[in-house]
């Protein structure tokens, strides 16, 4: 056998160190940047800047779109799951989807329940005749 069959050839990558440093500090500056932005309307809703219960709900709504955006930021660079094939983020992101879904869900059944039980909710009971008040000078 030939030298060149049993050896096989040394497998390097050759990366810029950059690279990945350069990708985390954007990611850094990005998710600090969201942050900032959450915080002052964070802010304003603490100091009752926005008058409407519309507006109020809307700036809510933003703060929890940016805190996603954030997490997306978070598990796709940091903790590497943008870089893994679609099967296994599927793996991944599906049951936390149906984990958050199933928690949804029975907060939401919690409530109508704890609403119900609070309220008449059609259930009617028996209710038991007062006897009517004897006239004065009336006898047994």
């Amino acid at each position: 056998m030939s030298e060149h069959t049993l050896t096989s050839p040394e497998v390097s990558f050759a990366a810029k160190p950059s690279s990945g440093t350069k990708r985390i500090w954007n990611v850094f500056w990005l998710l600090s940047f969201i942050t900032v932005i959450e915080l002052v309307l964070g802010f304003g809703l603490a100091k009752h800047w926005y008058g409407s219960a519309g507006m109020i709900l809307f700036i809510k709504g933003v703060i929890c779109i940016l805190s996603l955006a954030k997490a997306y930021y978070i598990v796709s660079v940091f903790m590497h799951l943008g870089d893994e094939i679609r099967n296994f983020i599927m793996t991944i992101v599906v049951p936390l989807l149906l984990f958050i879904w199933f928690i949804a869900a029975f907060l939401w059944d919690g409530n109508s329940w704890k609403v119900l039980r609070n309220t008449d909710a059609g259930s009617r009971t028996e209710q038991k005749a007062t006897p009517a008040a004897k006239p004065e000078g009336a006898k047994d």
